[in-house]
């Protein structure tokens, strides 16, 4: 455990970047926001949190790691190339050694810290998948999950052909933080914000 301010080594931290990026037009996690790749900007938020780090690649690409973070970081390629994000969160958590395991998109690059931890702190026994709540839809990532318990359930899923992290969470029974807690460490949700298009780094 930490001190609430220091990474946790109970946690690893997953950084799902095996997307095509199809709306941006290009590689979005290398496009720049406030002089950092959106890659580097989401792996130092969680790397604040979790101790070891795990980066999900597409096959037989090498994204940067941000230098002062390299050792902690190991590459997890795509099993098969943008096979979907199940796919790759479950190469990445055959790899976890650790029992909880926090994961993020490549593109979310304002994560909060705090929600972050929250989200970390609030998985056990009963909780073995953690989201935060966003009313009108289920919001995947950022997720907090049990490693053993989400690797047996993805594996699953994906036998029956299931692709999403919906249909994981789902199976995992789901729980999340309620949107009045989490929005007090982060009030302007910028913790699930995401990267489509050249015009979300404006916005």
């Amino acid at each position: 455990m930490s001190d609430g301010t220091t990474p946790r080594a109970d946690v690893t931290g997953i950084i799902l970047a095996g997307g095509r990026s199809s709306r941006f037009g290009t590689d979005k996690l290398i496009a720049e926001l406030d002089g950092r790749p959106l890659l580097h900007r989401a792996l130092l938020a969680v790397a604040g949190v979790a101790g070891p780090l795990i980066v999900v690649s597409s096959p037989n690409v090498q994204p940067t790691i941000p230098k002062n973070q390299a050792a902690r970081v190991r590459i997890v390629h795509d099993p098969e190339p943008y096979g979907g994000p199940l796919v790759g969160l479950v190469a990445a958590l055959s790899a976890v050694e650790t029992p909880i395991a926090l994961v993020a998109g490549g593109d979310m690059p304002r994560m909060i810290q705090a929600v972050l931890r929250r989200l970390a702190s609030t998985v056990g026994p009963e909780r073995r998948a953690v989201i935060l709540e966003v009313p009108g839809r289920i919001q995947s990532l950022p997720m907090a999950v049990d490693t053993g318990a989400a690797l047996l359930v993805g594996r699953a899923t994906l036998q029956r052909g299931g692709r999403s992290l919906r249909e994981l969470l789902v199976e995992l029974g789901s729980v999340a933080i309620p949107a009045p807690v989490w929005l007090s460490l982060d009030p302007a949700g910028q913790t699930i914000d995401d990267i489509d298009r050249p015009a979300d780094l404006r916005s």
